[in-house]
């Protein structure tokens, strides 16, 4: 993500050895942010994927107002600790609020300006992205999924996410092409000598459905899994870990909200998302057990072949997630709601009376009421590594 700096130089006295501090604070924060942070005129600043104003001191702020119609709708400010640059700052903060315009004052050690600015610029290229999303459901939400529907036109309007309805038909048509092209997953799996007919078709799928992916330029797809369980006796759990793995957000039951959450919590974190199942909650111990039968394929440290758990059909996966922090989160369809939480991921089990990737969690116990009192569905999506302040300060940017 390219970040550039719009720097106003201060035109108060000794202008030289302001400039060189102010360049030297600069090139110590991209050093802790690990990129360069160029400086750049307003009409380069409108190639950034965002923008940091460098107020380089007292006496700015005119210049400031002067040059603000040319520069991007979303930038920060940065103000450093001398000639009166965190003044300056607060007066031009204090006009972009009359203006209607949101920002804020970054301000501090390298480090923390750093890991700030880190955290806005992901929060602003997860909006961008968001806002042109484009998903799939092939086939109609599960019929369970009774309060997981999304209104189309809506979530256009109000979040830029378009959704595409794809009749199964159309992956059954992919489907009777039987073909694919193998890649380091599909390999992978067909060395491991699994019930090689049932892996060959579940390949198939992930054929048939890869390709309109590719035909609608989706993004993201969701797919009414279980009804693939008659004519083909097999699952679409191998398809969907691929293409996750691949960067494809693929989701089961045409679960939208669930689809929708899964881009966003990837976006921010950058990380695989694996969309489970709250199968079990133990209040007096503050744990949680979450289950599904996919999961993506470079999340685990390893898996182990089975079938899928409901139908004791096709592949599905076992898989090993690394113990430690990881984060729960989950949206509505419209955005309009969100929860998450940081919990430790504790153990991978290995239960025979449920689906086959299966954790459990410690989460805090105002956070485990929540499930219990007001959540957002059934299906959650989970990552590795605490991103809740992440997730916080990209529905603060909504708001």
């Amino acid at each position: 993500m390219k970040i550039g700096t719009y720097y106003i130089l201060s035109p108060n006295e000794d202008t030289q050895h302001i400039d060189a501090y102010n360049r030297e604070y600069l090139q110590q924060i991209a050093a802790a942010l690990g990129q360069e942070l160029p400086i750049v005129t307003a009409e380069e600043a409108k190639g950034c994927d965002y923008l940091i104003v460098l107020v380089g001191g007292g006496g700015t702020e005119a210049s400031f107002r002067k040059a603000l119609p040319q520069l991007p709708a979303s930038f920060c400010l940065l103000a450093t600790d001398r000639n009166n640059s965190l003044a300056a700052s607060m007066e031009i903060l204090s006009y972009l609020r009359q203006q209607g315009i949101t920002s804020e004052i970054l301000h501090g050690s390298a480090e923390t300006v750093a890991k700030r600015l880190d955290l806005l610029s992901r929060v602003r290229k997860t909006k961008e992205k968001i806002s042109h999303l484009r998903l799939g459901c092939v086939g109609r939400p599960s019929d369970w999924l009774i309060s997981s529907d999304v209104d189309r036109e809506k979530s256009k309007e109000l979040n830029g996410i378009t959704i595409l309805d794809i009749p199964m038909e159309e992956l059954m048509q992919e489907f009777e092409k039987h073909q694919y092209e193998d890649n380091e997953y599909t390999k992978a799996i067909k060395a491991r000598g699994w019930h090689p007919e049932d892996t060959e078709v579940c390949c198939e799928i992930y054929g048939a459905l890869k390709r309109i992916v590719q035909q609608y330029q989706l993004d993201g797809v969701t797919l009414r899994c279980f009804d693939l369980l008659g004519p083909l006796h097999n699952t679409g759990c191998l398809a969907l870990a691929v293409l996750n793995a691949e960067g494809v957000y693929a989701g089961c039951e045409g679960d939208v909200p669930s689809l929708i959450s899964m881009a966003i919590l990837g976006e921010l974190s950058g990380n695989p998302v694996f969309m489970a199942n709250p199968s079990q909650i133990l209040p007096e111990k503050n744990e949680i057990i979450f289950a599904h039968c996919t999961l993506p394929l470079n999340m685990p440290t390893k898996i182990e072949l089975m079938t899928h758990y409901e139908s004791g059909l096709g592949v599905a996966f076992r898989g090993t997630i690394p113990e430690g922090p990881c984060t729960v989160f989950k949206t509505s369809g419209l955005l309009n709601e969100y929860f998450v939480s940081c919990g430790e991921l504790q153990e991978n089990l290995c239960r025979n009376d449920l689906c086959r990737t299966q954790i459990r969690l410690q989460l805090p116990a105002e956070d485990l009421h929540y499930f219990l009192t007001r959540s957002i569905g059934n299906h959650h999506l989970i990552t590795t590594g605490d991103h809740t302040e992440l997730v916080k300060a990209f529905y603060q940017s909504l708001s």
